[in-house]
């Protein structure tokens, strides 16, 4: 299987989720709809529902019913071509890609997915038997997925995890190379299921002179993208060890423009009465 957060090959996702059964499945009532090309062409809305799929264990994918699929777009032409068929190591069909044409009638613009889409076929194994009649499609390969009316973002959410976001009134220091860098009267403690927690200081509470700005970001669905600073203390870079979110997502708004520390990277203390304990 692809690392966590990379597309994988249609095929071969098919044969191993037959083969081995997905991790784990859960049906979900929320409508989802997909985008191509400005046109809806799959709608959850009169199917019900849509299923989590753990295609592996960290995050689950979004599986749409084929019955999701939209052919009569007002102002759009859609073409669902059957690719190819997909075995298993028996020679045995177990589903079918399709290539997607979706074209805006008003100035012919087109767009073609090829190698994204799968639908899997109504017999499979029982292991694999909540799939039966589901239809795949990569994340990347649609403009935009939403859920009921909330775009989703790099990925679907896992409905099995939380962000809290807390506030701190305990002081917090973080040193690195045996110089302080940043000392905070309080902070935002984020709390993440399954992760540790990271807190948020304003960027007043650090000092500015050893920041660099860093060509690095990351994207996140539950926070959004971050940008990134270097660090430099005692003439030595330290590389990403700060990031911060100029736009999260609304769940996050609360730490737009905090700063937070690499806890891994840096010696972070918070006061606990007149005491200093590791962070």
């Amino acid at each position: 299987m692809a690392a966590p957060g990379r597309e994988v090959n249609l095929p071969t996702l098919a044969r191993h989720l037959v083969e081995n059964g997905p991790h784990k499945t859960l049906p979900t009532p929320r409508r989802v709809r997909i985008l191509i090309n400005g046109a809806c062409i799959a709608d959850t809305l009169n199917t019900g529902g849509a299923l989590f799929v753990w295609e592996h264990p960290y995050y689950p994918q979004l599986y749409v019913p084929k019955s999701a699929l939209l052919e009569n777009v007002k102002g759009y032409t859609i073409v669902y071509e059957n690719h190819r068929d997909v075995k298993d190591t028996h020679d045995k069909p177990i589903a079918q890609t399709l290539k997607v044409k979706v074209t805006r009638n008003s100035d012919n613009s087109m767009k073609e997915v090829k190698d994204g889409f799968m639908v899997f076929r109504d017999d499979l194994p029982e292991r694999a038997s909540p799939l039966n009649n589901m239809l795949k499609v990569n994340f990347s390969c649609a403009d935009k997925w939403l859920e009921e009316d909330t775009p989703m973002f790099v990925h679907p959410k896992d409905p099995f995890k939380r962000i809290d976001i807390l506030h701190c009134s305990r002081p917090l220091r973080v040193s690195l190379n045996n110089t302080v860098i940043a000392n905070s009267p309080f902070s935002l403690q984020l709390h993440e299921t399954g992760l540790r927690v990271r807190y948020y200081v304003p960027l007043s509470s650090v000092d500015t002179s050893v920041l660099r700005p860093s060509q690095t970001t990351t994207q996140c669905p539950y926070k959004g993208t971050a940008e990134y600073y270097d660090v430099v203390v005692g003439g030595e870079t330290y590389k990403d060890v700060v990031w911060f979110y100029t736009q999260p997502t609304v769940e996050c708004a609360a730490i737009a423009g905090l700063c937070c520390f690499y806890n891994e990277k840096v010696d972070m203390q918070i006061q606990n009465g007149d005491e200093w304990h590791k962070a």
